[in-house]
């Protein structure tokens, strides 16, 4: 297991593994869970007794992405990596907000087996305790990490690509921690992603202003970006369900708009997101 990027979240100086212990040179010590991940989340750094997803949600998510409906999300961005790290020797990648890893673990599985002679660490990181137990049940081959993205325990200029799927924009921390020139690929949704669902939810679908390029300027300047859209159709009732648990809409609709959307199965919807290429400047 590699530990050449990670950083003590107390202190800053360089972590190393030991057997199932990390520590750093101010003997600041981390042991490793039983199931595999290492919790580099410091109890100052919490704003919640158990912050991130809970167990419903996660559980919700990782039902949902093993049915492969977004699996050309992971497929699109399994090839962007390929691409961005063509040229390297050494790769060292983050997927921040990893979740249950369903995508970490698909682009580990492809760039392993494109590249089988190059060094790939991959590491992926989420507030969510039971994100990560999950994780863990994917693939033990990478180190998953239960931290702070705003705090990354992640070395300064040391990652050669940074992942964002559906998760919080911190250009500092990210900058930060990214090589110069390293890449940042960030995914994001559009107005029209899972729109059939927003139509029967809301009275009024408000249009999103968010623009990460403004955002992430001047730490980064963009150098692609590319629409994935595709429709899927959901046939039974626990595939709804879990889709609505994953999401932020689950926890808002109520009993008979939820019955309303079942009685439209099978249910055809739209998968739309925009994917963009960062480079840190």
């Amino acid at each position: 297991m590699n530990s050449s990027v990670l950083a003590c979240p107390l202190c800053r100086e360089p972590l190393e593994i030991t057997g199932n212990v990390m520590r750093c040179a101010n003997n600041h010590c981390f042991d490793q869970a039983k199931q595999g991940y290492w919790n580099l989340l410091a109890v100052q750094q919490k704003k919640s007794i158990d912050p991130g997803d809970n167990p419903l949600m996660v559980n919700a998510r990782g039902q949902f992405l093993d049915l492969q409906y977004y699996r050309p999300l992971a497929d699109k961005m399994s090839s962007m990596i390929a691409d961005i790290s063509r040229d390297l020797d050494r790769i060292d990648i983050l997927d921040m907000g990893c979740g249950d890893g369903y995508y970490t673990e698909q682009w580990q599985a492809a760039l392993s087996t494109a590249n089988p002679l190059k060094e790939i660490n991959f590491y992926g990181l989420d507030i969510s305790k039971h994100a990560i137990k999950a994780a863990t049940k994917r693939t033990k081959d990478m180190t998953w990490i239960v931290a702070s993205g705003s705090k990354m325990p992640i070395k300064d200029n040391s990652l050669d690509i940074l992942s964002v799927v559906f998760s919080r924009l911190m250009p500092g921390p990210f900058a930060k921690a990214l090589k110069t020139n390293a890449s940042l690929i960030l995914v994001w949704p559009t107005d029209q992603h899972l729109i059939e669902l927003k139509q029967v939810m809301y009275n009024d679908i408000k249009t999103s202003s968010y623009e990460p390029a403004l955002e992430l300027e001047p730490l980064f300047a963009l150098e692609n970006l590319q629409v994935l859209k595709f429709n899927f159709v959901l046939t039974a009732e626990n595939q709804l369900s879990t889709l609505l648990d994953m999401t932020p809409h689950g926890q808002r609709i109520n009993n008979e708009t939820k019955q309303s959307l079942l009685n439209r199965l099978p249910l055809e919807l739209t998968f739309s997101v925009n994917i963009g290429q960062f480079s840190k400047r």
